[in-house]
């Protein structure tokens, strides 16, 4: 991952950074390249949100939408009123965890 994709993961504008603060933007590289994603993000945690704030990404990534479709069932002969829809399939039972009581002690 470079520092461009991790600035927009965050929602951040990389070359709007970098007009705006380019030293503030290159100390922030250099910090990136020397360590992982992640420790970056915890050290500088509390200065991504004003620079996020100032900086704002404007593309909007689209999203899938999921098209839900429901099964029609053809209709019966005697009855011509209107086909039925099944109802999605419901999730499976989760088996809870049985507790046992505390041992009465006298």
């Amino acid at each position: 991952m470079n520092f461009e994709l991790y600035l927009s993961s965050k929602k951040i504008d990389s070359e709007a950074f970098r007009a705006g603060e380019p030293v503030l933007w290159n100390s922030w590289r250099i910090d990136f390249e020397q360590m992982h994603p992640n420790s970056f993000t915890v050290q500088k945690l509390n200065l991504i949100n004003p620079i996020r704030r100032r900086f704002p990404l404007k593309e909007v990534i689209p999203v899938e939408v999921k098209e839900i479709q429901a099964e029609v069932v053809a209709p019966v002969q005697g009855d011509q009123t209107a086909a039925s829809v099944t109802p999605p399939a419901s999730k499976p039972a989760v088996p809870r965890p049985v507790f046992k009581p505390k041992p009465k002690t006298q």
